[in-house]
């Protein structure tokens, strides 16, 4: 009987207790090389009903049903039906089919018995389009039995243009808000991180060439909307580095004399047509998008059997590609995301025969860590980092972009607004379902009407519809007025002040520096406390309060002074002249600014 590793059967056990109370679709992260294959058929095994593995390709329907056989045992038997048309196999009555995706939303009368169970290979495939066939096939089997349960598998959680494939990370009764919009799968219910496959000895260590030869710059390219870059910036830069590419050859072939398998991740497809033309021609064959099914397999089948050395490819084998005796990734194109990053070197890191390390060659100048967990946002420059910021307000530590010192002190970050959420419960400490986000923003945009703090982008304010100026737009605007005071502020001092009835108010100076003409600027803005017309809490409290995770309710005067050290200056005043005074019209904060 097979032995599961314990984080596969610490994964297994996740997937059991959160289908025992939950039935929304959901997902486990596993990194290339963890052993999928040996979670579906444990899966499989447990289920009390039927059980459909769905992927895109033949060849990981083929891959993972000869690995779910290979688990028999004399005492119990393991056999799967294959229903797919590339494999010329359309079997769909066993306990466990192992089926690709478009075979089966072509026949999906085939498909008429019900499931208990759908698993999904290769989930991020999975698009948010209902009329998708993925999605198609899901409503299908979901008709038959509503209650059935689909988990997704993959090691990149990360789409391209899309985003995390998942809204929620969970962790017991809290956990991560990983995309604000509804996705089909609801729950990441469990990940492991690719380190502790290689410090336990389960991955193959990859080895990084520091120094190449020579490298392409593509740092000042931008990706398009969908998230990958245009092809004809690529052949630019590229076509402006042409003495490059064949001096970049000669290194790899150089240093791939003791290698058994080098697989070449070009930029385009012009790109791979001339790196195979520098590669020995018997020993190299090329696949991008456009090649023939048939002529792909058999140029992967001569691959795996050693026959060729060199694999080029454009695009095409990030996933679902099993070589176990790859030990050579030569990476000659930008890559989009940490996700993507670390499936091109996920390739070689599976475990072979005479195989210690694999040696990975970053020509493109990637400035990702093979360890770097996905931020789920492009990095804002190459000297970024990724950061954990705790929230101030609910105790959650967030993945953000950063900026660390040479030391490795935080300088900043670029986080908007914390990412954790909590289970509602109800009156017996019992989960409703229900989700509530923490609404402690790191960067906010304040609502002059109402008080409430919004994302640094957004135009309408959630809580009252008021429509929100951009800050920036303000200052411009207020400096091209002739009337209007704008200055830095530099101090802000609280006091009791005494009016004519000898009643108390809070006076607020601000003080700063402004231009030639009035060089040394000073406003004051008056709170009586005294009506809610004034909303002091809403129009004061909330925009200065730095330590927003505690509440702040007093509403004497005297008892706001003595806690003026929990309140922070704005960056900028804005003031228009209402008869002899200055009367303050706006207040900007340094993080509203973009």
């Amino acid at each position: 009987m097979f032995k599961l590793r314990p984080y596969q059967a610490d994964s297994v056990k996740a997937v059991i207790h959160y289908f025992r109370n939950n039935s929304y679709p959901a997902v486990i992260v596993l990194p290339t090389g963890a052993g999928k294959s040996l979670v579906i058929a444990e899966l499989a095994r447990l289920a009390k009903g039927r059980v459909l593995m769905l992927t895109h390709v033949k060849e990981l329907v083929e891959q993972n049903h000869a690995k779910y056989e290979s688990y028999s045992t004399e005492d119990r038997p393991l056999k799967g039906g294959i229903f797919s048309a590339g494999l010329g196999r359309k079997e769909s009555d066993e306990q466990v089919v192992f089926a690709s995706v478009q075979s089966v939303v072509r026949n999906l009368d085939a498909f008429a018995n019900q499931f208990s169970l759908l698993v999904i290979d290769e989930c991020h495939r999975v698009p948010d389009n209902p009329k998708s066939s993925y999605r198609k096939v899901i409503s299908h089997l979901q008709s038959i039995n509503p209650g059935i349960k689909v988990l997704g598998l993959t090691a990149t959680p990360y789409r391209l243009g899309m985003g995390w494939i998942y809204q929620y990370q969970v962790r017991g009764k809290t956990g991560q808000v990983k995309s604000q919009e509804l996705r089909f799968f609801r729950d990441c219910i469990f990940e492991l991180p690719i380190q502790y496959l290689l410090d336990e000895g389960f991955l193959t260590p990859a080895r990084m060439i520091d120094a190449p030869v020579l490298s392409y710059d593509f740092s000042h390219l931008k990706p398009a909307l969908a998230g990958r870059y245009k092809e004809a910036d690529l052949d630019l830069v590229i076509e402006q580095s042409k003495r490059a590419t064949p001096q970049i050859i000669e290194q790899i072939i150089e240093l791939a004399k003791d290698k058994q398998g080098i697989m070449i991740f070009a930029a385009t497809v012009r790109h791979a047509q001339e790196i195979l033309s520098l590669l020995p021609p018997v020993e190299s064959a090329l696949v991008i998008g456009d090649t023939h099914q048939k002529e792909r397999d058999r140029i992967i089948n001569q691959f795996k059997a050693k026959q060729i050395k060199f694999l080029v490819n454009v695009s095409v084998l990030t996933t679902g590609f099993d070589a176990p005796h790859v030990d050579l990734i030569a990476i000659l194109r930008p890559t989009e995301s940490v996700s993507l990053y670390q499936q091109i070197i996920g390739r070689g890191l599976r475990l072979a025969e005479n195989k210690t390390e694999c040696l990975v060659l970053d020509y493109a100048g990637n400035n990702y860590d093979l360890y770097q967990p996905e931020i789920g946002e492009t990095k804002p420059d190459p000297t970024s980092d990724a950061v954990t910021i705790p929230c101030p307000a609910c105790g959650f530590n967030n993945s953000f972009w950063g900026k660390l010192d040479n030391n490795g002190m935080l300088i900043e970050h670029f986080g908007r607004r914390c990412q954790g959420y909590f289970e509602v419960l109800d009156e017996e400490d019992k989960p409703t379902g229900e989700r509530e986000h923490c609404d402690y923003r790191f960067k906010a945009k304040f609502c002059s009407e109402c008080g409430a703090d919004n994302d640094i982008a957004a135009r309408i304010c959630h809580q009252c519809d008021a429509t929100l100026v951009d800050p920036d737009k303000k200052l411009r605007d207020a400096l091209n007025l002739k009337d209007a005071l704008v200055f830095e502020c530099k101090d802000m001092q609280l006091n009791v002040h005494k009016t004519q009835d000898g009643k108390s108010q809070l006076k607020v100076t601000y003080s700063g520096e402004s231009n030639d003409d009035q060089p040394h600027a000073l406003v004051h803005e008056f709170w009586s406390l005294t009506t809610k017309k004034q909303h002091f809490a809403e129009q004061f409290v909330r925009p200065h309060l730095a330590d927003r995770h505690r509440p702040f309710e007093e509403s004497s005067p005297t008892k706001v002074v003595n806690h003026q050290h929990r309140f922070r200056l704005p960056l900028f005043i804005i003031a228009r002249k209402s008869g002899r005074f200055w009367k303050i019209r706006d207040k900007i904060f340094s993080d509203e600014l973009s």
